[in-house]
């Protein structure tokens, strides 16, 4: 096992270096090329003007903002705010400027099993990709096998490569089961696939403290299974779920209170039933699905400040499989409609929470058009990535991210139109900044010392 270890350390570090090298020799497109100054923030004074900004703790849209910057964060906002005579004023004209966004539930790694050193490799640029399209902070929650989301984590904080704030889960605990694993050869071969699966609170608590050893900031735990021996899948022909508990009650207990105490955070998969139940009851921070929420549910979701994640990515599709298998009554994506509707009924807080997998990162602003399909007004859809995700990220980020305030980051997106107007002008963001860094620019002329090297211009 150690030696195991030591070489999955080791490709990590392989993998991070070659990022590096083909950032700064191949530049790949839409990705910056590799230098020092993405690091740290311009010194001097920064003043951004638009015609809009929407203030995401209000959900207004305010006329004639100005932001003023001082190196990585904001000092002062308003229409009269006064810029220093020896400022570098960025004027976005007809803009509309907003928070960088946040979107608190994707995988930056793939799926398939290749190599650690590629799967690093394509991680890297799929979290940079989430930063061109606007989405300045991101919570990676699950490594699948891997650990490298936490490693591309601190290689951006650190200053060793570019990207988005981070937060990260590393690999999940009680992995997921959409249908029975293959049996296995042998006798001698049985056993769980994997390292954290859970059999009893006290191992339940040191799957939990294996996190906290590798820097996980977030516990992500799969709650329900989704299949019943080869009978049934996902539904039962009546059109109720398969939800079978992957955990009971007293686990779960076991790392809520593990985790907290720890300093982490726990998010939940549960779709529903027995499991999703145990989830709130224990007091995880969020809940991603939810697809069978009940009014007893939601009621304690509302009073216990736990946040529903509606994952789009994961259930836009799901009609094609669900209504055959239900007789057309019911698929999991009109259960996560009805689930955002009885979210708004009882006061559930909502954060935005893509599920965006490779080779999407970036564009999973479309959600925000279906949130107002589905019942939110344009400005609700966009509160859910600000506050609303902001809210329940760890160590009290809300403090940091999520609204243009003084005293918070300087993470700021623009795009051309007004969004309350076209929510699919989320789609087309023009221009971001992070920390006062600028890594995208597609609306007007600014000096290249506030431009990360190579941004898209």
């Amino acid at each position: 096992m150690r030696k195991q270890s030591v070489s999955r350390t080791a490709s990590l570090v392989l993998g991070l270096l070659l990022a590096m090298v083909l950032s700064a020799t191949a530049g790949w497109a839409q990705v910056l090329n590799s230098g020092e100054d993405w690091a740290e923030p311009p010194t001097g004074t920064v003043a951004i003007r638009a015609d809009r900004l929407f203030d995401a703790n209000a959900g207004t849209m305010l006329a004639n903002q100005v932001v003023l910057i001082e190196r990585d964060r904001i000092t002062a906002v308003g229409s009269d705010v006064r810029v220093p005579p020896d400022a570098t004023v960025i004027d976005l004209g007809t803009a509309t400027v907003l928070p960088g966004m946040i979107d608190s539930h994707l995988h930056i790694t793939p799926q398939g099993v290749q190599s650690l050193p590629y799967e690093t490799l394509r991680a890297l640029q799929q979290a940079q990709a989430n930063a061109l399209g606007g989405f300045t902070t991101i919570v990676d929650l699950s490594g699948r096998h891997t650990w490298a989301p936490i490693d591309i984590r601190n290689a951006i904080n650190r200053g060793l490569h570019w990207g988005p704030r981070m937060q990260a889960a590393g690999p999940e605990i009680t992995p997921r089961d959409r249908s029975m694993a293959p049996t296995p050869l042998t006798i001698d071969g049985e056993g769980f696939e994997g390292e954290l699966f859970v059999a009893g609170p006290w191992l339940a608590r040191h799957m939990v403290r294996k996190l906290k050893h590798y820097g996980a900031d977030w516990v992500k735990i799969y709650a329900t299974q989704d299949f019943e021996g080869d009978e049934y899948q996902h539904f039962k022909p009546n059109g109720t779920m398969v939800n079978s508990p992957s955990v009971t009650l007293e686990e779960m207990e076991a790392m809520v209170d593990e985790g907290h105490r720890r300093g982490m955070k726990l998010a939940c998969h549960a779709f529903g039933g027995e499991g999703l139940e145990n989830c709130v009851r224990a007091g995880v921070d969020k809940i991603e699905h939810g697809n069978e929420m009940t009014d007893e549910i939601a009621k304690m979701m509302a009073e216990k400040n736990i946040a529903i994640c509606f994952t789009l990515q994961n259930m836009i599709n799901t009609p094609n499989s669900d209504l055959p298998r239900t007789g057309g009554k019911v698929s999991r994506l009109s259960l996560t409609i009805d689930t955002l509707k009885k979210s708004l009924t009882f006061g559930v807080p909502i954060a935005f929470a893509s599920d965006t997998n490779p080779d999407r990162h970036g564009t999973q602003a479309w959600q925000f058009a279906k949130y107002v399909e589905f019942g939110l007004t344009p400005a609700q859809a966009l509160q859910t990535a600000f506050m609303g995700a902001a809210n329940v990220l760890n160590y009290g980020w809300a403090d940091r991210v999520g609204s243009l305030e003084p005293g918070k980051y300087a993470d700021v997106i623009a795009v051309s139109g007004n969004p309350l107007d076209d929510i699919t002008e989320m789609e087309r963001v023009r221009f971001v900044m992070k920390g006062g860094v600028v890594l995208k620019n597609e609306l007007t002329e600014i000096p290249a010392g506030l431009m990360t090297s190579g941004a898209t211009r």
